[in-house]
């Protein structure tokens, strides 16, 4: 084992706590940023200057707003493009995450949902490190999981199983991005574990998994339940990912005992899933209830088995999809609904409290696109489009405003926009889904792998944006620079298509279509 790796696996112990050190320029915080390729910080500096205003910080936890511009230049990648709308989103998100940074009683970083609530919750995890993957400094989500699964005395924490989540797959997804291997694979034996506690709770002697809807945190669903054990899409799909995830930890691990016994879980999983959740009429995969009988309900998480890639291609589960762009299906003037519009109960349940029965929720509209992408790109069909994704992001963007102002909350109304718990501030800075991972995974395309093969796959229409540069993505130890410049006049680096590795040119392709090249080691 390297040095390096040495100091990784330390993370990884239960005895480690991140150094002090890492508190960003006056609050400790080195900057570590190489200087990028293309972008200057300018327009980071812009727009943190404005969010700053518009605020009189209520709440300040790890990073008060005063650092926000230097602990950001050190951790994000920079982005431009001609929609201001999407760029200063893209920087919104990144300044309303970081405030929910905190330490935790024992010197852990943490990421909070509620800013008014000091304790992490495990709903929105996985939402947590898929975000999390792209910032320059992994130290704050290591330090993160391991609190989770080992800060209560070397085991998980208490809440853990309060909510299902997906937290395997994201590990792994992260690693596609860092290629850390090493605290990955030191967590295997606790994923391994984890993953056999929730088959204790939630599995059913036929296989398939449980939940009620409010530990899906998505209670007062139109087919949910507080007390019924009604067989859910959502935790079905999140296991299934889990399993698929530890077999390939496993295999870093050259642990092939493990890899083969949970690659036959995932397996079992999909097939349980295919037969039992999808319902030919409805064309849809579908809560089945206690009883046996499908909810008759279209839900948005009939979505989530494609966030996991678990339904086979070619056997016409891909028509689920056409409920996304029809209107008496999910699609609403200010984003995805988390049920169908024609059902008698759509918004039945009230308004205040935490309904999932219709009105847009960002934690599904983040899994839906993440969702769509994997559909657009690995599933041969003819129901969605590229412009389907990039119409169904830009009105995400739309949404997420309070009045003239950017804003992040837990939901909205459908047609109106406004924001269901008002300026409540528990709801504000909702830390409770992504914005960047679809903006870097989704419409510039970067899409991690595990290989040496760089694969850009950009779902930006060709007929959109003349320009574009993502610039100081961290990817396998390398600084990559994504540009688009459809006539070459922006960035002066030609026309097309440009990928560059630590500065220098490894790709171009001459229009907005996927690319791949090797990325050699450092």
């Amino acid at each position: 084992m390297t040095e390096p790796h040495r100091r990784r696996m330390k993370r990884f112990l239960p005895s480690a706590v991140p150094p002090l050190a890492l508190v960003l320029g006056l609050f400790g915080i080195p900057s570590v940023r190489a200087e990028p390729a293309v972008l200057k910080t300018d327009g980071l500096a812009r727009h943190v200057a404005h969010f700053n205003a518009m605020e009189n910080e209520p709440v300040v936890n790890l990073v008060p707003n005063a650092g926000a511009e230097k602990w950001l230049a050190a951790n994000i990648p920079l982005f431009e493009c001609p929609d201001t709308s999407v760029e200063e989103m893209y920087f919104f998100r990144w300044w309303a995450m970081r405030k929910q940074l905190r330490r935790a009683p024992d010197g852990s970083y943490v990421f909070t949902e509620f800013i008014t609530r000091a304790d992490p919750i495990s709903s929105a995890l996985g939402h947590h490190l898929m975000e999390g993957r792209w910032l320059h400094d992994q130290e704050y989500h290591d330090s993160y999981v391991r609190w989770w699964f080992r800060g209560n005395a070397g085991k998980p924490q208490p809440k853990f199983h309060n909510y299902s989540q997906w937290v395997d797959d994201a590990l792994y997804q992260r690693y596609l991005v860092t290629l850390d291997r090493a605290p990955l694979v030191a967590l295997l034996d606790d994923l391994v574990a984890d993953y056999g506690q929730w088959e204790k709770e939630k599995q059913l002697p036929g296989g398939l998994f449980w939940q009620f809807d409010v530990r899906d945190a998505m209670e007062e669903s139109i087919s949910g339940s507080r007390t019924k054990k009604n067989v859910r899409p959502t935790i079905n799909s999140y296991m299934f990912g889990n399993a698929r995830a530890i077999a390939a930890i496993a295999r870093l691990a050259d642990r092939a005992d493990v890899a083969t016994e949970f690659a036959a879980k995932a397996a079992a999983l999909r097939r349980l899933t295919e037969d039992n959740l999808w319902d030919a009429d409805a064309k849809f995969f579908e809560v089945k209830l206690e009883d046996g009988r499908f909810s008759d309900a279209r839900e948005e998480i009939g979505f989530i088995p494609w966030y996991f890639e678990l339904p086979e291609k070619d056997r016409g589960f891909e028509a689920a999809w056409a409920q996304l762009t029809d209107e008496q299906g999910f699609k609403a003037p200010l984003g995805i609904t988390t049920a169908e519009r024609r059902h008698p109960q759509f918004r039945s349940h009230g308004v205040g409290g935490c309904e999932w029965d219709g009105a847009v929720w960002p934690f599904a509209t983040s899994q839906t696109l993440t969702a769509l992408a994997n559909v657009l790109r690995d599933y041969p069909q003819q129901v969605v489009t590229n412009r389907d994704y990039f119409d169904a992001f830009l009105t995400y963007v739309k949404s997420m405003h309070w009045g003239d102002k950017p804003y992040i909350g837990e939901y909205l109304d459908e047609k109106t926009g406004a924001w269901l718990k008002g300026d409540n501030p528990r709801s504000r800075w909702y830390n409770h889904s992504t914005f960047a991972d679809l903006l870097i995974t989704g419409v510039v395309g970067l899409r991690p792998r595990a290989d040496d093969q760089l694969e850009i796959s950009p779902l930006l229409p060709a007929d959109t944006w003349n320009w574009f540069c993502l610039d100081d993505v961290r990817y396998h130890g390398r600084a990559l620079t994504i540009i688009w410049d459809h006539d070459g006049t922006r960035y002066g680096r030609g026309r097309g298509l440009i990928v560059l590795a630590d500065g220098r040119e490894l790709a171009r392709a001459d229009s907005l279509r996927p690319l791949t090249a090797k990325l050699s080691p450092r």
